[in-house]
């Protein structure tokens, strides 16, 4: 920054100024330096192939007709065979109507991961006009199928609210994490808006519960069908199923037709990211380790970009998961023989250090992985 100064050069025998010249200097200290933007919009990237590209990406909590979490949960196969129903006719209406507003290709990927090894979909009932994503190998879904020209909008299905905003089953990631990006706490449908912004793709469509919709008011372009009524996180009021599926099919539609006028998103960088971790998981282990920013069971750090914030956030997720043990040892103790299983641990944790100690023990090797196609989360 620059400021002015006046500078009078006068004749031996006049006082006429001649001349004024502007001198460099520090800035006046009463002047704030501009706030940075924590976020960019920014047009769609252009069709470059003549073919409108669409990735339907889904969750499980926000389905139609869904009001019981065992619905999502792979570990209750009696419920969760209902749940892969509700989810498969959600993903299908979506898709009829990405179709109908004239999208020429339509990809889908697992954004949930309930634990089945298989896709959470019912994959013979998928639309057959729709390809499911896989791979050979493990992928982050949220980040890996980022490319400029691959995809020209992305539709998110079955969506839930962040951490804290009172949606069925609201989280962020996983349990008890709150994402926090150049100071915004955010959903993960803006996770995915924020990662699918780089390549200049924005999320056009999304469903979910209307704690989602209040989240969302950040993106106020999207096509937004809400699928049910949050009263905690654990119960809601539904609404028709067939009123919710026609909404999600001319919500999609709609959506197509809109296209031009959605915005990409992406994140000002260096990004400034944060995990804040509530019960049941925790960060109070990492206090007072040196070069830790830590306060309030929150970690903060610098990025230079979105991607390099993202691995970083995942890397505290795990840190913060094993505060879940508290909740194991409540189990345990909780049972008659709580303490003798406790007991048992014990010498087995106690044997164990003395068989490394004394070089008895070797690591079992890792069992060969299954041959098997990647659909998304895992």
């Amino acid at each position: 920054m620059r400021h002015r100064v006046m500078c009078n050069l006068a004749a031996a025998a006049s006082a006429l100024v001649i001349a004024a010249c502007t001198a460099p200097g520090p800035p006046p200290t009463s002047a704030p330096a501009p706030a940075r933007e924590a976020r960019v919009l920014s047009d769609p990237a252009p069709d470059t192939d003549g073919v409108l590209r669409v990735l339907v990406l889904h969750d499980m909590e926000g389905l139609a007709g869904q009001d019981d979490a065992r619905m999502f949960r792979f570990s209750h196969p009696e419920h969760y065979a209902r749940g892969r129903a509700l989810l498969t006719a959600d993903v299908n209406a979506v898709i009829a109507g990405l179709f109908d507003g004239g999208a020429g290709d339509v990809h889908v990927v697992d954004g949930h991961g309930s634990g089945n090894a298989d896709p959470d979909l019912l994959l013979d009932q998928l639309d057959a006009r729709a390809t499911l994503v896989t791979r050979d190998e493990a992928f982050r879904q949220y980040v890996d199928l980022v490319e400029p020209g691959v995809y020209d909008a992305v539709a998110v299905v079955g969506m839930h609210a962040k951490t804290g905003s009172g949606g069925f089953a609201s989280h962020t990631f996983t349990l008890g994490m709150d994402i926090i990006m150049n100071g915004m706490s955010i959903t993960e449908t803006e996770l995915v808006a924020y990662s699918f912004g780089r390549a200049g793709v924005p999320v056009i469509f999304a469903s979910g519960d209307d704690r989602l919709e209040a989240d969302l008011e950040t993106m106020p372009w999207l096509e937004y069908v809400v699928t049910k009524r949050a009263t905690s996180a654990s119960t809601v009021e539904l609404i028709p199923v067939d009123e919710v599926r026609a909404a999600l099919r001319s919500g999609a539609q709609r959506a197509m037709e809109r296209r031009g006028e959605m915005r990409a998103m992406t994140l000002s960088t260096p990004v400034t990211a944060a995990l804040r971790a509530v019960p049941p998981a925790r960060l109070s282990m990492l206090r007072g380790v040196p070069g830790i920013d830590y306060g309030d069971d929150r970690v903060t750090f610098t990025a230079p970009d979105f991607e390099a914030a993202y691995d970083g956030v995942i890397v505290l997720i795990g840190v913060a998961r094993l505060g879940y043990a508290s909740v194991l040892d409540e189990t345990i103790r909780a049972r008659e023989d709580g303490q003798a299983i406790f007991d048992l641990n014990a010498d087995r944790l106690f044997d164990r250090w003395l068989d490394v100690e004394s070089g008895r023990w070797t690591a079992p090797a890792p069992l060969p992985p299954a041959p098997r196609k990647h659909h998304g989360a895992r």
